[in-house]
């Protein structure tokens, strides 16, 4: 089933993203074109507070249109640990330092076009730090109660995928379904 490469070609290289047009040979002997957009990965994190609650944030996302809920997320730098990554992003973005990280999942965000690979984490032993969102980021932390939040999700009112999958894993581990 593997689509075998015969040539590719790097059409746009930016700060964060490339994009490459590859020509393959599928597997029935047809050529055909395949636009891939590089990502270098990525992280989020559901950060658990007290009490079953979360932090979650808010900022305006230009490829969305609008404000969009979110669980904190961040892409990885060149040759930056994801752990530290997810660290880090906590930190600037909901100004909280994780005592425990714990893996929930990785996976694909839309492996259709693009090769980002994002990791998840929980985060639990939170401890206020203070907020430090880099210089182009307009952000602002919302604390709810997970469940609350899993009802945003079904009432269409969170709608970025890494959020519904991060508060449904979270959900699961904690034993309270998602």
């Amino acid at each position: 089933m593997a689509e075998e490469v015969l040539s590719a070609e790097t059409a746009y290289k930016g700060r964060l993203l490339g994009l490459k047009i590859f020509d393959v040979k599928l597997p029935t002997g047809k050529v055909a074109r395949r636009e891939v957009v590089e990502h270098p990965g990525a992280v989020a994190i559901v950060p658990l507070l007290g009490g079953d609650r979360v932090a979650l944030v808010t900022q305006f996302r230009l490829a969305a249109g609008r404000e969009l809920l979110e669980i904190p997320a961040g892409t990885l730098r060149p040759g930056e640990d994801p752990i530290e990554c997810a660290k880090r992003e906590l930190i600037e973005e909901t100004g909280y330092e994780a005592g425990e990280l714990e893996p929930l999942a990785e996976f694909f965000l839309a492996p259709g076009y693009s090769t980002e690979l994002m990791r998840l984490y929980l985060a639990r032993a939170l401890r206020a730090v203070g907020q430090r969102p880099d210089e182009d980021e307009r952000i602002r932390v919302v604390e709810m109660g997970i469940s609350d939040a899993w009802g945003l999700v079904e009432r269409g009112l969170i709608i970025d995928a890494k959020t519904i999958v991060g508060l449904a894993l979270a959900l699961r581990r904690l034993g309270g379904g998602g």
